[in-house]
């Protein structure tokens, strides 16, 4: 097929996406496949790859023709290597996945972005917007929390790549529950996916709220929480859970004055009139500032892809807005 592709690839704790797209930002070809948990950090550079691979099989074409790719991933990374460091959340064996040079030996360029994953977030959610403010925010809430940002125009970075951990700010000053980090207090202690159902199991054996969920259960997660709101206690745990989103977000509008907060992520998607509805309705009495728009991200759960892939048009690797 004559033309000039781009590549974008997402890499998450769970899922690798890689996909072709033309000189638009249309997405022709796309691969998905489960992250692998290793044994070695190469094991998911491989996956990477293979991903890609197949990405451009479907489309008929040779990866060395792909001009430019993008790559949103989980973190932290080192920019300067072009890698994922000890990354959260996969197994304590993998220490270092190497990324930007694999990525470009195989496309044949040395035009490979990588980005944070919500960084790449911002960049998607600016490009494929109708309306692309130049102060914005992507904020998501997931198995973690963080944020992507963009100020006058400009994508914040960070000097190593991890500008917008804000799930790590620190919401209760009490520090009840202890973070993933092994740090107290933060806002992912109680609001990510990966602890609201121990924030449920907390409450429940302080203040012994009547419950019906399987809190003793193996398999009771946060959508267990979710899927039964009428419960006293998950009724309970999704209030106490708006108000620490209500004061994470809160603090965000106050560090950046955005005039966007596109919010994505499965728990706040999955849940947008338990999760994003509340923080609409709390933040306007916690500001100081102007209150921005709340909404949930336009492209759903590929937003990191979409960022992968405008970080690698021309224009868009900085994160600079062009309307689709």
């Amino acid at each position: 097929m004559a033309g000039t592709y781009y590549a974008g690839i997402d890499l998450g704790a769970t899922h690798v996406r890689a996909a072709v797209a033309d000189e638009t930002g249309e997405i022709l070809a796309l691969d998905r496949r489960k992250t692998p948990r290793g044994p070695r950090g190469v094991d998911v550079t491989e996956a990477v790859l293979d991903a890609i691979r197949a990405a451009c099989a479907d489309l008929g074409i040779d990866p060395g023709e792909i001009a430019a790719a993008g790559i949103g991933s989980i973190g932290p990374l080192d920019l300067a290597s072009g890698a994922v460091v000890n990354p959260a959340n996969l197994p304590d064996a993998i220490d270092v996945i190497p990324l930007r040079e694999p990525v470009s030996e195989l496309v044949g360029t040395d035009r490979v972005a990588l980005h944070n994953d919500t960084t790449a977030g911002v960049i998607g959610e600016r490009y494929y917007s109708e309306l692309n403010p130049d102060d914005m925010i992507y904020l998501t809430i997931s198995s973690g929390i963080g944020a992507g940002v963009a100020v006058d125009g400009d994508v914040l970075h960070g000097w190593d790549g991890n500008a917008g951990e804000v799930g790590h700010m620190i919401v209760d000053a009490g520090r009840r529950r202890t973070c993933g980090c092994g740090k107290a207090g933060h806002w992912e202690a109680y609001c990510s996916g990966a602890n609201i159902h121990e924030y449920a199991r907390d409450i429940h054996e302080r203040e012994g709220i009547e419950t019906d969920l399987p809190l003793g259960e193996e398999g009771f997660t946060a959508a267990d929480v979710f899927a039964d709101p009428d419960d006293p206690l998950a009724a309970e745990v999704i209030d106490r859970i708006a108000d620490w989103n209500a004061i994470g977000v809160a603090n965000v509008v106050q560090a950046y004055a955005p005039l966007v907060i596109a919010i994505g992520g499965a728990v706040a998607l999955e849940n947008e009139a338990l999760v994003i509805d509340p923080i609409k309705e709390r933040v306007p009495d916690m500001v100081l500032s102007n209150v921005p728009e709340i909404r949930a991200t336009s492209l759903g759960d590929e937003v990191v892809l979409y960022g992968a892939i405008a970080s690698a048009l021309p224009g868009g690797g900085d994160g600079e807005a062009h309307a689709h």
